[in-house]
């Protein structure tokens, strides 16, 4: 979800032994394919109309493809943590990296959305499980000096894709059609599950998670409101973002060419905050999420505003896409830098949570997102997402004795 630059610097990891390559290149291997999984998950936001059209379906309707495996990663992400048990982690990841071969060569052939949803229930399960997994497999490849290093690389994949799956799927989309761009994903995660086979070592778990160790950070006020701040502000971004395309097309009136570009930028602009966000963070954390959320917020309630006048250009499109993309970089390492500080004593249990909450988050936003749009426009939807956005904004603002 996030690189954790701030925890790599420290005197002790840099202080390290180097260690051999191929750890490295197992920690890799865990990097690419969280990246894979969640541009997977986001490659249908730039391809919306495309899909939609094929599929003679509703915008609103192909936001589904959202939803789904959303909701999925949110339930399975904890559930397969305690039903492994102490199942050998490579036999999981090397399931896991299967699921997404098969999820994006189902959707690639899907001839009507109830296929399309199926191959995105599958998805789910990878995202949940890569989510939970990936993290915490770095103990076995490198010392624990290095752990912090070797875990924000394979976060930092995580991060990477929340920005760049959706220009990524719209070049796609735009130069060879929306189901090559899952065949695309579908080859990147071959090549894969052929690179883990080959690094990953055996990974047997020191003990077996049990159910009261995902309830230990919910007993944390600190925790509780991180929690919260994560379901609404996530939840308002992606009621807006889903529908990025359409409101760059009605709102802003911009051509297909220059809505591609600008999702690009969108990609560039969200890749710099998130390195951006490792400073910062290192600074003032809590900080560091207001200043996102209220980013986001007036972003969105100000494009709304220039929805109700004529088409707004491609200036002020460009400038509302990049400030939106570098201030939600900055949300994955300012919202999990701050869970491990706020529940320290339980890090895994609190990481398994945020992912619940984040998945949760992005499948209701999609969803209300998608209701909104079809019922009242993208116009709509862009107004209510800014005021989620807002009230996170508000929730940390008011509470400022949890650190």
């Amino acid at each position: 979800m996030v690189s954790g630059a701030d925890l790599a610097a420290s005197p002790r990891a840099s202080a390290a032994p180097a260690i051999a390559a191929p750890a490295w290149l197992a920690v890799a291997s865990l990097a690419i394919s969280t990246f894979a999984s969640v541009t997977t998950e986001f490659l249908p936001i730039g391809l919306l109309t495309n899909i939609a059209a094929s599929l003679h379906v509703s915008e609103g309707t192909v936001g589904l493809m959202i939803t789904m495996p959303g909701l999925v990663a949110a339930l399975t992400g904890p559930l397969l943590i305690i039903a492994s048990g102490r199942l050998d982690r490579r036999v999981v990841l090397l399931a896991l990296s299967s699921l997404l071969v098969l999820s994006n060569v189902l959707a690639a052939m899907a001839p009507n959305l109830a296929t399309m949803l199926l191959a995105r229930v599958l998805l789910g399960l990878v995202v949940g499980g890569f989510w939970t997994f990936a993290p915490g497999a770095t103990g076995h490849l490198v010392p624990a000096a290095l752990q912090p290093r070797a875990m924000s690389y394979v976060l930092a994949g995580i991060s990477v894709a929340t920005i760049a799956g959706v220009p990524a799927g719209a070049l796609l989309g735009d130069l060879i059609g929306w189901r090559a761009a899952f065949i695309a994903s579908a080859v990147v995660a071959s090549c894969v599950l052929v690179l883990q086979a080959r690094v990953l070592p055996a990974m047997p778990p020191a003990r077996a998670v049990q159910p009261r160790d995902l309830l230990a950070p919910l007993t944390h006020p600190a925790s509780r409101l991180i929690l919260l701040v994560a379901l609404f502000l996530v939840a308002g971004h992606f009621t807006g973002y889903t529908y990025l395309r359409p409101m760059l097309q009605q709102v802003f009136g911009l051509s297909t060419p220059a809505v591609t570009t600008l999702l690009l930028v969108y990609g560039v602009a969200g890749f710099a905050g998130t390195f951006v966000g490792g400073q910062l963070v290192a600074r003032n954390v809590r900080g560091t999420a207001l200043a996102a959320a209220l980013v986001i917020a007036v972003v969105l309630l100000l494009s709304s505003l220039a929805g109700h006048g004529a088409a707004a250009g491609t200036v002020a499109g460009a400038v509302a896409v990049f400030a939106w993309g570098a201030a939600f970089g900055l949300v994955p390492v300012a919202m999990t830098t701050w869970m491990l500080k706020a529940a320290s004593a339980t890090p895994e249990a609190g990481q398994a949570l945020l992912v619940s909450f984040f998945q949760i988050a992005i499948s209701l936003g999609a969803l209300v997102g998608g209701l909104i749009v079809d019922g009242m426009g993208v116009v709509s939807a862009l107004l209510a997402g800014g005021a989620l956005a807002a009230l996170a904004s508000l929730l940390i603002g008011i509470n400022r004795n949890p650190s």
